[in-house]
């Protein structure tokens, strides 16, 4: 029988990391709570650690610039791909088709 990886989300990793970086519990003990190996609340731990600064951070991240100068350039194709039928439309009528 194949047993299945558990997916945990990532609200559940920074309270299981929150409550490992306060230190009033053991990692023996947080591992017996949330049923979770050491090593992995110890990995959590410090990807919490290294990541928490990006949190305060102001503006758009990467992935948001390019989304949104992708979307952009998309709007400014249906734009021109308008304009295109409109004046398609119009030649079409003048020439009776």
């Amino acid at each position: 029988m194949k047993k299945t990886r558990r997916k945990f989300t990532g609200a559940f990793k920074a309270s299981v990391a929150l409550e490992a970086i306060k230190g009033k519990k053991t990692m023996a003990e947080l591992s017996q709570q949330f049923d979770v190996n050491a090593v992995m609340i110890s990995k959590w731990k410090t990807e919490f650690l290294e990541n928490m600064g990006s949190i305060f951070e102001s503006g758009k991240s990467d992935s948001e610039d390019s989304n949104s100068s992708e979307m952009d350039k998309l709007y400014a194709q249906i734009g021109q791909l308008k304009v295109e039928n409109d004046f398609l439309k119009k030649s079409c009528k003048k020439l009776g088709i």
